[in-house]
């Protein structure tokens, strides 16, 4: 079974960072590629960043590029988003997802219809 566990998130002000971090288990975290999404109060849930099987590779959304920053570790099945620069529109539930298939490539990251595990998710305010 395999199970995402988010942690690090809160409340912070704007121009603030925050680092979240994702503890995997059940699975071969090292074949799978993890992505960070969120959900804003009322909206749908939008893509933040994806990481590929290595770590090598990295994708990030317009709106968090250069802000952002997701990595991972292989040794304890971890993956993390950085982030910084935070804005009041970054407020949102960020959620933790593992790819269904193995070694998929970055460049299809941004599709959510692409992972088959989902944490329960962690919150992130960020007041003006």
């Amino acid at each position: 079974q395999v199970q995402l566990v988010e942690s690090g998130g809160g409340l912070v002000q704007a121009g603030g960072s925050l680092t979240l971090s994702c503890a995997a288990s059940g699975g071969a975290f090292s074949s799978y590629r993890m992505a960070w999404f969120r959900q804003a109060p009322g909206k749908g849930r939008e893509f933040a960043a994806a990481i590929s099987t290595s770590g090598r590779d990295t994708a990030y959304a317009d709106s968090v590029k250069g802000r952002f920053t997701i990595s991972r570790d292989n040794t304890k099945n971890t993956v993390v988003l950085q982030l910084s620069g935070l804005k009041p529109e970054d407020t949102a539930i960020y959620y933790c997802a593992r790819s269904r298939a193995r070694y998929a490539p970055v460049a299809a990251g941004s599709y959510a219809g692409s992972y088959e595990y989902w944490g329960q998710g962690t919150q992130v305010t960020v007041s003006s």
